[in-house]
This record gives C-alpha cells, sequence and structure tokens, in this order.
C-alpha cells in the first residue's frame, strides 16, 4: 500500500480523524449568517501545472477563488485574468520584495502594491504583503505600512501585512509594537510561524495574541507547532493541541468579523516539501497537501456558516 493510500484509507475508515471530532466537540463562538461573508481561497503553491489547470482544479473542489502573487509582466496578467474570468474566480493578491538592500526592497514593494492596486481588469478581493525584513529597524518597517494605507484609501482595495517569518511581523511580541503605534494596520494571520518562532502555541504571549486577533482582515489556515510552521497531516491525533489553539484564534476572528458585518477572507495554505515532511533519502512528502487543504476548506465552510 502505498503512503497516500494509506491516508486515504486511514481518514475513510475513520482513523484520522482528529480535526473533526475537535471541531464538533468545541464549537465556534460565532458563525456567518451569509454564505458570502466567508470566502475561501485556493493557493497555487505546489500546483504542478498551468494557471488555467489551477483555476480549473479550484473550482472543481468548490472554492470561491485563489490568492497568487501579483504577475509582473503583460502575458502572465492576461494568462491570469483569462482563467479567473473562465472559471468564475475571485483573486487576493500576493505582493512583497526578497531585495536584500532597503531602498531596493522599499522600491520593488512600491512598485508591486501600485500596479496590484491599479492595474487590473478584475478587482482583487485584498492584497496580502510579505512586508520588509526582520533585520530592517522599526522605522524603516514602517514605511512599507504607510505606503500601503495610502493605497488603500486611494484604491479601496483593502491591504494586509502578513505575520511572517524572515518579515516585519515576524514575531509576536515585535508584531505587538507595529501594531500599537500604527491603528491603520491590518493582519493577514498566519499564526502558524509564530508558534515556530516562540516555540509554543503562544500561551505567555496572550494578550499579544488578542491584540493581534483584533485586527485581522485575513487568514493563512495553515496548522503550525512549537517546532514548525506546518504540521504533517492535521488529521492526525497526535496534533490535537495545535489543533485546538489554531481553532480557538480562527474563532476569534470570525467572531470580529460577525459583530462587525465584514467579510473573512481565508487562504488554505498547507506548503508542499520542504514545509511538508518528507521521507528521508526520497523527497516524497508524508500527506497530501491538496487534500489536506481541501479537507480544511470543507471544514472551514462548515464550522463557520450557518
Amino acid at each position: 500500500m502505498t503512503r497516500r493510500d494509506f491516508i486515504n484509507t486511514a481518514t475513510a475508515a475513520g482513523t484520522l480523524t482528529t480535526f473533526e471530532s475537535i471541531a464538533e466537540s468545541n464549537k465556534a463562538s460565532a458563525q456567518f449568517e451569509n454564505k458570502l461573508s466567508l470566502k475561501v481561497l485556493g493557493t497555487n503553491w505546489g500546483f504542478k501545472g498551468t494557471t488555467d489547470q489551477f483555476c480549473e482544479a479550484v473550482k472543481k473542489e468548490g472554492y470561491d477563488g485563489i490568492e497568487m502573487w501579483w504577475q509582473g509582466s503583460k502575458e502572465k496578467q492576461k494568462e491570469l485574468f483569462d482563467a479567473l474570468k473562465k472559471h468564475h474566480l475571485e483573486i487576493g493578491f500576493l505582493c512583497g520584495s526578497g531585495e536584500k538592500d532597503y531602498p531596493a526592497h522599499l522600491n520593488a514593494f512600491k512598485s508591486q502594491i501600485n500596479a496590484a492596486t491599479t492595474d487590473w481588469p478584475v478587482k482583487p478581493l485584498y492584497i496580502n504583503c510579505h512586508s520588509g525584513r526582520d533585520y530592517f529597524t522599526y522605522e524603516q518597517n514602517k514605511a512599507f505600512i504607510d505606503h500601503t494605507t495610502e493605497a488603500s484609501s486611494k484604491s479601496g482595495i483593502p491591504i494586509y501585512h502578513e505575520t511572517h517569518r524572515g518579515r516585519m511581523l515576524f514575531a509576536a511580541h515585535i508584531s505587538r509594537n507595529f501594531i500599537e503605534k500604527n491603528p491603520a494596520l491590518r493582519l493577514t494571520l498566519d499564526i502558524s510561524h509564530w508558534c515556530n518562532v516562540h516555540e509554543s502555541l503562544l500561551q505567555d504571549q496572550e494578550e499579544t495574541v488578542q491584540l493581534a486577533l483584533s485586527r485581522v482582515g485575513h487568514i493563512h489556515s495553515r496548522v503550525g507547532h512549537e517546532e514548525g510552521p506546518q504540521v504533517n497531516d492535521p488529521r492526525a491525533p497526535e496534533w490535537e493541541a495545535a489543533v485546538k489553539a489554531h481553532l480557538a484564534w480562527w474563532d476569534k476572528v470570525v467572531e470580529y468579523k460577525v459583530k462587525s458585518g465584514e467579510t473573512l477572507t481565508v487562504l488554505t495554505e498547507f506548503g508542499p516539501p520542504n514545509y511538508q515532511p518528507t521521507v528521508p533519502f526520497t523527497h516524497q512528502p508524508l500527506s497530501d497537501q491538496w487534500g489536506i487543504n481541501v479537507h480544511m476548506m470543507h471544514l472551514l465552510r462548515k464550522r463557520y456558516l450557518k
């Protein structure tokens, strides 16, 4: 029996049902009345195929849309927008820069944001930013927030900054300083990174976490743990504590959104190797990335929609 066959058989047999059982025994404190208030998106991270094939697969699974990096060339932009129109999907853009030098990094970031907020035939639901660097100063990183605040105001497109390792908001205590000093800052919550950075489920930073949850506009729904940003399979019983912690954090964000009447966007973002653990010497993934993300999509809808 192959590893994938084992996982599928075990799931069908009820062996790997920890995720569902935890969700059932710990109901969410709030749910959306309107199904359009929760939009679940698919990631092309790890997908092997064309943009059109990716969009076709996402549509077939029942996602509302996709999240992809802003495409720099006109050819790639046309390919993306044609696929979105063909498959009737919505889009959230990723923007960021990989430059080491601060001025070059900031300029590249600004260029992407300016294009993504103005140069599109399909208006994005939001823009998610991989913002700055963990080694930039506070003032240097603040420039990214200032630019996106202005761009969001001009365009009417929500712009969020992701809690991501290596970036501006790489750690909870560092992020708190940005949150407290920048009232307009809104977050993409990928709290799995903080679990990894702080080597905990953040029990000792509850006040900071709750402050961050009040600023979340978008969620990357990957489950992390104390020693890594991604569990091998959230359905496996050994990850019960991590799953409970993440559900509680997401529940709180949903509660805020239900009270405010705002729409919540969520990306199912379990990744491929090397995020996905692999068998030594083979580079074979331990679990089915696509299957986990689809499983996550269905669970989120069941949990958060009435």
